[in-house]
């Protein structure tokens, strides 16, 4: 079954990213202020059965890949249940997580048997003080997370690394190695100016396709493709397993096969995370809406969504802080 969810623009909306929680227990300098406290409340957040009933009408218009993101979706209580309500559905196919691993070591094999599939996992350094830098807090129990992913059978497991200008850029050989060495994935990602912290850190941006040349210097980078709905170029390294992703929404942004929408924790549907398009959803559920009014009011949400960002054009656009989006 193809989605019968297409926008305008004639893209086909297969993949929803769906955040659980915006709250985290890490504070990455790009994405959340250090001081920030004005989470989401409580009563505001989908309960479970909210979310099944959405994701539900999704996967019966035609989606087929859900990411459970954040904030980082371990606090959230309960997660593996969840997991398992959503890998239940009919016609969703692919169910991922993005974490930042510190919960990791501990959750690991109950996600994998609650049908969670892959994981994407946010690595910006292997130098426990620069992690600590970036983050404020430790790499030792990132690093066990990701042991206890790899040995619960998840596959692909995907690092993410935010590359910084004099921040990080110079350990983008060192994650290359550190991915062969253990059979992961890399992809790395610009900066983008997300609310204050973001452009804040716009003076740490690096276009990637600097770092792909530097790459190509020292292997042999061949063509190649990862499955899952991002937006990553992917290439491979010559004699190896390993494919490197790039993830470039400033230098070469990718909105013409942009497939995706994300769902924040509060049930507010945003159509673009560099625009401001957004459609409530918690309202209509709480007033006892039906499943056909629910399906026509996400079908109205999609002819929201706008062609392209303007991260670009209008920088200070975007308020809201990455956490509140939804990764």
């Amino acid at each position: 079954m193809s989605s019968l969810l297409t926008d305008r623009f004639g893209r086909n909306i297969e993949y929803v990213r769906l955040s659980v929680t915006d709250r985290c227990d890490l504070r990455c300098f790009y994405c959340m202020p250090r001081g920030f406290r004005d989470f989401e409340i409580p009563e505001h957040w989908l309960s479970f059965d909210e979310i099944e009933r959405v994701i539900g009408a999704f996967a019966r218009l035609g989606t087929r890949r859900v990411r459970l993101t954040g904030g980082e979706p371990l606090v959230r209580h309960g997660l593996p249940d969840l997991a398992r309500r959503l890998a239940a559905l009919p016609g969703l196919e692919d169910l991922s997580l993005s974490t930042n691993a510190t919960r990791l070591a501990r959750h690991a094999e109950a996600l994998r048997a609650a049908g969670i599939q892959r994981i994407n996992v946010s690595l910006d350094s292997l130098v426990p003080e620069t992690f600590r830098q970036i983050t404020r807090g430790r790499l030792d129990k990132v690093l066990d997370g990701l042991m206890a992913a790899r040995a619960a059978g998840f596959r692909p497991i995907k690092i993410n690394m935010v590359v910084m200008k004099g921040i990080n850029d110079h350990e983008v050989e060192d994650m290359v190695e550190f991915c062969l060495e253990h059979g992961f994935t890399l992809r790395f990602i610009e900066t983008m100016p997300m609310g204050d912290t973001g452009r804040n850190a716009s003076d740490r941006y690096l276009d990637l396709r600097e770092v792909r040349a530097r790459l190509a210097r020292r292997f042999e980078l061949l063509p190649g493709v990862m499955p899952g709905g991002g937006p990553a170029r992917y290439v491979q390294v010559a004699g190896t397993e390993l494919r490197i992703g790039f993830i470039t929404p400033i230098s070469q942004h990718f909105c013409d096969t942009c497939n995706r929408v994300r769902l924040s924790v509060d049930g507010t549907l945003y159509m673009c995370l560099g625009q401001e398009h957004r459609f409530e959803l918690r309202p209509l559920l709480r007033s006892g809406c039906t499943d056909t009014e629910l399906e026509q009011a996400i079908r109205d949400a999609i002819n929201l969504k706008p062609e392209r960002h303007e991260f670009t054009e209008k920088p200070e656009k975007i308020l809201r802080f990455m956490s509140m989006t939804g990764g």
